[in-house]
This record gives C-alpha cells, sequence and structure tokens, in this order.
C-alpha cells in the first residue's frame, strides 16, 4: 500500500507540473526557494498560486516517499532491494527539487523543462519496480517467460522511451512553454511530430508482433496478457489523443490528457518488464544453491513454445 501510494504521488505531480507549464505559470514564482524576493509564499496572482500549489504538493510526495523509506527500512524481514529502491526514490525527489529551481533560475529553458519530466519518468520507474518487487515473497527472482519473448518486451520497452523522449522535444518546441517569453527548441514542429508519430507507430507495430508471436505461447502469454492489454489500450487512446490535439491546435486540456496517458503507459511499460520474473520458490533457489533450475525451466518451455511457433507459421 505505501508503495502504491508512493507512485500514485509521483503520478499526479508529472501532470500537476505539466498543468503549471500549461496554464502560464512557470515563472508565476520567478525565485526559488522563495517565491519572489519579498515572500516565501505568494498567492497574490493565478500563476503564483498555480506555481505555488505545485510545490506545495512536493511536501505530500517527500511524505510518501519517507513513508516507503520507513517501511523498507523496519519491513521484517527486511530486504535490501527493497532499501536501495526506497532510497532510490529519495535521491530522485531530491534531484527533481534542485533541477525545478535550476529551471525557474534559467527562466524554463527547454532543455531544463525536458530534463525536468525525463526524472520524472525515472522516478515513475523506481516507484514502479519497488510497488512490483514489495509485493514478491523475496529479493531472489528467476524468469518465467522465455528469453526470445523477454528480448521482444525489452525492443517494446525501448521503443516507448524512445518514443516518449522525441514527445518531450516536440513539447520543447509547441507553444506552451510556461511563460510567453520563455525559449522555445529552434526545430520545426511539424516535422518534429511526425517523427514522434512515427516513433510511436514503430511502437505500436512492436507490441502488435509481440500479441502475435504469444498465440502460440500459452505459459508466456498468461504472464504477460494483463500488462500487455493494457499497454495496447494506452498506446491506442494515447495516439488518438495525439492526433486530436495536433489536428486542433494543441488546446491545454488535451494536452494535459496527453500527460496523464504518457505517464500511464510509461508507468504500465515498467510493469510489463517486471512481471517477467517472480520471487524464486522450491529446491534449489535458496542462497548458495543452483538457482537457475526455474529458469532453465521456463527457458526448456520457451523452446518448446519456439517450436509451436514455427509450426503455426508454416
Amino acid at each position: 500500500m505505501i508503495s502504491a501510494a508512493a507512485l500514485a504521488l509521483l503520478a499526479v505531480i508529472v501532470v500537476s507540473g505539466g498543468l503549471v507549464r500549461l496554464t502560464g505559470s512557470g515563472l508565476g514564482c520567478d525565485d526559488w526557494p522563495n517565491c519572489n524576493d519579498e515572500k516565501i509564499i505568494d498567492v497574490s496572482s493565478a500563476h503564483a498560486a498555480v506555481e505555488q500549489i505545485n510545490r506545495l504538493f512536493t511536501g505530500l510526495v517527500a511524505a510518501g516517499v519517507a513513508l516507503a523509506v520507513a517501511g523498507s527500512v523496519f519491513r521484517e524481514p527486511r530486504r535490501r532491494d527493497l532499501t536501495w529502491l526506497s532510497w532510490g526514490l529519495v535521491a530522485g525527489v531530491i534531484g527533481q527539487v534542485v533541477l525545478g529551481g535550476i529551471t525557474v533560475l534559467v527562466d524554463l529553458h527547454p532543455l531544463a523543462v525536458q530534463g525536468h519530466f525525463l526524472l520524472s519518468m525515472v522516478l515513475i520507474a523506481n516507484a514502479t519496480v519497488l510497488w512490483y518487487r514489495a509485493g514478491l515473497s523475496g529479493s531472489r527472482r528467476v524468469a518465467r517467460v522465455s528469453a526470445p519473448i523477454r528480448r521482444h518486451v525489452w525492443a517494446l520497452a525501448v521503443w516507448t522511451s524512445i518514443a516518449i523522449v522525441i514527445g518531450t522535444v516536440v513539447t520543447g518546441a509547441g507553444p506552451h512553454a510556461g511563460d510567453e517569453e520563455a525559449r522555445r527548441f529552434g526545430v520545426d514542429i511539424g516535422q518534429t511530430a511526425r517523427l514522434h508519430s512515427a516513433s510511436v507507430w514503430v511502437t505500436v507495430a512492436i507490441a502488435a508482433a509481440l500479441m502475435w508471436r504469444l498465440r502460440a505461447r500459452t505459459a508466456d502469454r498468461e504472464v504477460l496478457e494483463n500488462p500487455l492489454m493494457a499497454w495496447i489500450g494506452l498506446a491506442i487512446l494515447q495516439g488518438a489523443v495525439g492526433y486530436l490535439q495536433y489536428f486542433s491546435g494543441i488546446p491545454v486540456a488535451l494536452v494535459a490528457v496527453h500527460l496523464a496517458l504518457a505517464t500511464a503507459l510509461f508507468t504500465v511499460t515498467v510493469w510489463l518488464v517486471e512481471v517477467m520474473q517472480v520471487a524464486a520458490t522450491g529446491p534449489g533457489t535458496e542462497p548458495g544453491a543452483d538457482g537457475g533450475s526455474d529458469e532453465r525451466l521456463h527457458e526448456l518451455r520457451g523452446l518448446v513454445d519456439d517450436r509451436r511457433e514455427e509450426a503455426a507459421d508454416v
């Protein structure tokens, strides 16, 4: 529950940070950590209030992360992997605070804004891994998906990340800079948007190919079906919103939805990667023993599935 709450808070603050930019409130507070050179907290204008609320919400995120650390430290039995992951959240939040201050001090330079969002995605990945692994019975994990499918899932994860990074370049070239005088990337937004669209189509094609390969792999399909179907649903919705916002003049509301869906899609992508492994159990999986028995069983099953796939193709 604690790790799930931390993940939810991190996802919400990604969207709230986006709303700061979308409402033109990026410099509502032109100083850091104070709102301005006169007041620590200032809500005298709408822009200042929006920026101030987002900054104050960071306190809730910090509290959630602190609880995650406490939960991992006082957990019985204590697990080193969960402790490291929870401290990773602390490092990420501190990094976000520092980068947020730099972003204000450089007047919302698009590189700083882009880095701010990408660091948020790293935090989302960290929190998702923590959430999934906290539900496992031990820190030692074995594969439960065959090697060819694992490689395919990793390819999907890599291309999803590429599409998101290119999407941040589109954002940095677009009209929603957070302030009317903020700099933008000196690239053609139309060309960049088409490149982003092409990367999305490649990613969707990889997902479709994965679904095709899983049709003859019962064991692998049972493991991946839920996160993969969630990924497909979010990707279709995200693509529809992306095209709609592009052809309707990039309205603020649709950009906010697009941002929320991107966060959800990346969360599901990390879940899809994590679900390929499960806690090691049974004879031969204790520390110091031959811990590869479960993994070799899945590899053997994968070879059988490969032959079934080849036969189905013929």
